[in-house]
Formats: C-alpha cells, sequence, structure tokens
C-alpha cells in the first residue's frame, strides 16, 4: 500500500493545510512499524496542483509492471465525478471504497469499485483536527508518536 502525500489538493484551499513536508513527517511516523506501507513523495515533484489521474499516469509509466489502485472513503467518492479526468480515472484504476457514515455509494462513472468490509468508524483527519484546534485530547485516535510531533510542532492550533 502506497501513501500518496499531495502536496496541493485542488480541491482545498493551500492556505488551511499544513506544510506539505511537515504533513509527510506525520505519514511516515503514522505508518513506520508496518513494512507494507509505502509512503511516498512522488507528487512533490510533480505539476501542481496535484491531480491524481496525472499521479497515476507518472507512476504507471515509471512502474509498468505495478497496478495502481485507489484507496478513498466514500466522502470523497463521492466528489470524484468532479476530479479532472475522472472517467479516464475509473477506467485505469480499480477503487477501493472506505465506508463513510452519511455517505451513499452512487456510482455514477461506472468505477470498478469495491466496498472494504470494515468497521464503521466516525473518526476523520478533519474531526481529529479539530479536536487538536479545541485542544481536546486525540490520544487513542493517532499513534503516540503522530500525536507527540503534533503537540510538539503546534500544528492544527487555532
Amino acid at each position: 500500500l502506497w501513501f500518496v502525500v499531495s502536496p496541493q489538493n485542488p480541491h482545498k484551499n493551500e492556505n488551511t493545510l499544513l506544510n506539505e513536508y511537515h504533513r509527510l513527517h506525520l505519514v511516515k511516523l503514522a505508518t513506520e512499524n508496518d513494512e507494507r506501507i509505502k509512503v511516498s513523495d512522488i507528487e512533490f515533484s510533480l505539476p501542481r496542483p496535484s491531480f491524481t489521474i496525472d499521479t497515476i499516469t507518472y507512476l504507471t509509466e515509471k512502474y509498468p509492471k505495478h497496478e495502481f489502485s485507489i484507496l478513498m472513503g466514500a466522502d470523497s467518492f463521492q466528489n470524484l465525478p468532479n476530479w479532472k479526468n475522472a472517467t479516464q480515472l475509473v477506467e485505469r484504476c480499480n477503487i477501493f471504497i472506505y465506508p463513510r457514515q452519511g455517505f451513499s455509494i452512487d456510482n455514477k462513472l461506472g468505477a470498478r469499485i469495491q466496498l472494504i468490509n470494515a468497521p464503521l468508524l466516525s473518526l476523520s483527519a478533519t474531526y481529529i483536527r479539530n479536536c487538536v484546534a479545541e485542544s481536546k485530547s486525540i490520544r487513542y485516535m493517532v499513534p503516540d508518536a503522530v500525536r507527540e510531533e503534533i503537540e510538539k510542532g503546534g500544528y492544527y492550533k487555532k
């Protein structure tokens, strides 16, 4: 599993994002004990904003023997039709969807989707960032190393 950290998501306000290198470091801390996970900064060297179709195109050219799929939450999947070249993207990749409470899965694009059979958690990155901003504990929500780095760096404080 590759986690691709995006330096500039075209659907988010760049001014509200934590610095890309801080986000990359947090993802590395969160995944450091699982050798099955690779954290990638591949988009840091690609044109900005970062569009998934451009990243997939680059990766398939660089790693022609790999087959790439996309893992996303149902909340992101509902916005997929608005992504750059969404039809081309779903033709090239399988889409794995993690269910999210309050989000239905409407496959308007005819994507090859597979629902992930996992417990439905009401935990999200937005929720965690809001807890930090409100000085609430995020213990047990993220690995200790991530929590400590967020506290040390003063990230997500209002």
